[in-house]
């Protein structure tokens, strides 16, 4: 699954999510007033790069049991 973009309320300023609408293992990730949603891999790793504070790159690694 690729990045979804997860919409801020602008009047409130609130970020509003059903719970039953997203995976059972996900990330949000918030920036610069922005969010952002990805499902989890099964086996792997999700890494967050960030450079001066802010999220540059969302990156991820899968594998698998051998």
């Amino acid at each position: 699954m690729r990045l979804q973009d997860v919409e801020v309320n602008p009047v409130t300023n609130k970020l509003e999510i059903d719970i039953m609408d997203i995976p059972s293992s996900c990330v949000i990730v918030i920036c610069d007033g922005k969010a952002k949603l990805r499902e989890l891999p099964p086996f792997g790793e999700y890494k967050i790069v960030t450079h001066q504070g802010k999220v540059k790159r969302m990156r991820r690694e899968e594998g698998e049991e051998f």
